[in-house]
């Protein structure tokens, strides 16, 4: 949902908010094997990344790696964090290793930016981490607080392309101009004294105008090098029609092109999905998620 200090004034880079979903999600099974396989979607990606851990955990890499579901890649939604702290976990359990989420985050090299991914992945709920310092291994994180169960979040993915990632997401990064301090300590002062208390008193219009406030102003920032507050023309349309009709916390995940907002209710987020799908957005798909209140589950087979 957004970075809340991208100035480096205190010798602290990013910190950044979010929420995990249920509906969207990185479903896995590690099983022995005679030789290392992996089947299922982001198959190679998976098989890249467990044959890294075996070797740097010194452990067997004769296992089967059945990837039931997961997350879309490259369109702001984590997918990359969640299929490595999936693989390290199951691991883990696999050859009773007894690692931590943040050390798997560690090995794998999560974390560099946001720690959403990570805090999600063992918590869930909407989470704030306290960004990369001197000394950082992976984002702290600072506050946890329960989604209230009847909000619903609207996805709207643009099917043509993915968002800035890789090289070219360092490459953007290091390209952007500073960010005025002065914006940063009011984005965290609007997030700590606005946004946390209306989300802990279920508050979804004061929340959502935080939310939107914080994505306006990153969103410009980011503008220069991905065309506008946000990436695709399309998801922005759909967006802006989204707000006109009240949808609240309106923005970008990470580098999108996925748009996202909230409404208060399943039959709501129904009507405005209704809505668009009566208007002329050729390249776009929409999506009702939930919020996931708990962290990763893990099941245990003989």
């Amino acid at each position: 949902m957004g970075f809340i200090d991208l100035s480096s004034a205190l010798d602290r880079h990013f910190g950044s908010i979010g929420v995990g979903l249920n509906e969207i999600s990185t479903q896995l099974t590690l099983s022995a094997a005679a030789q290392t396989t992996a089947c299922g979607p982001c198959a190679e990606r998976a098989l890249k990344c467990l044959k890294q851990l075996c070797q740097q955990l010194q452990v067997s890499d004769a296992l089967q790696l059945e990837i039931d579901s997961a997350i879309p890649e490259h369109v702001g939604l984590g997918s990359g964090t969640q299929l490595s702290l999936a693989i390290g976990v199951a691991l883990s359990h696999f050859y009773d290793l007894k690692l931590s989420v943040r050390d798997i985050a560690c090995l794998t090299d999560r974390g560099a930016r946001s720690g959403i991914g990570i805090g999600v992945f063992e918590q869930g709920g909407f989470v704030v981490d306290g960004g990369r310092g001197p000394a950082t291994t992976t984002p702290p994180l600072l506050s946890r607080i329960a989604v209230p169960d009847a909000w619903r979040f609207i996805l709207v993915f643009d099917t043509r392309g993915q968002g800035l990632h890789g090289e070219q997401e360092i490459s953007a990064f290091k390209a952007l101009p500073a960010f005025p301090r002065s914006k940063a300590e009011q984005l965290c002062y609007l997030l700590l004294m606005q946004g946390l208390p209306a989300l802990a008193e279920a508050d979804l219009k004061q929340f959502g105008a935080v939310i939107t406030a914080l994505q306006q102003a990153v969103g410009e920032h980011f503008a220069p090098v991905q065309g506008g507050v946000f990436t695709s023309t399309e998801v922005a349309a759909a967006m802006q029609w989204l707000q006109a009709q009240g949808a609240v916390a309106i923005g970008q995940t990470s580098w999108g092109p996925t748009g996202f907002c909230a409404v208060s209710s399943q039959e709501t987020a129904e009507r405005l999905i209704a809505g668009l799908q009566q208007q002329a957005y050729p390249h776009l798909q929409f999506a009702i998620t939930t919020a996931r209140n708990q962290g990763a589950r893990i099941s245990v087979t003989e």
